[in-house]
């Protein structure tokens, strides 16, 4: 499974920016794909995720701004980012955990993309 990031930019608080993580390989094996986010000198954190299903999760930070969906047919997730502030400035990474299946075992992959810059100018 390849994740592959696009939509970052530099933005003024208050705009807005739509990220999109394409996801390509074996995607059928693919359920939760969930945007997480790492600003200078801080941990990585959870942003928003997302079912096969569509059903999502948020972030306190970014609830009533962030909005993620997802399009199955087309192996991409988006995340549309409004009323950003300049503590929205990270790089964000698309995730995906796959677990397949096997007789002996199941196999437990964690995918990440490669990150897309969003900064945020006050």
């Amino acid at each position: 499974v390849q994740l592959v990031e696009s939509g970052g930019d530099l933005v003024q608080a208050g705009g807005s920016l739509r990220l999109a993580c394409v996801a390509s390989g074996r995607v059928s094996n693919i359920d939760i794909i969930s945007w997480h986010r790492q600003a200078p000198g801080k941990q990585r954190e959870l942003v928003a995720s997302i079912t096969r299903g569509h059903f999502t999760t948020y972030a306190d930070s970014v609830k009533g701004r962030f909005t993620i969906s997802r399009n199955n047919a087309e192996n991409t997730v988006y995340l549309q980012m409004n009323g950003l502030k300049p503590e929205d400035t990270a790089v964000y990474y698309c995730h995906a955990p796959v677990e397949v299946p096997t007789i002996e075992r199941v196999w437990k992959y964690d995918y990440w993309g490669q990150g897309t810059q969003v900064t945020v100018s006050s």
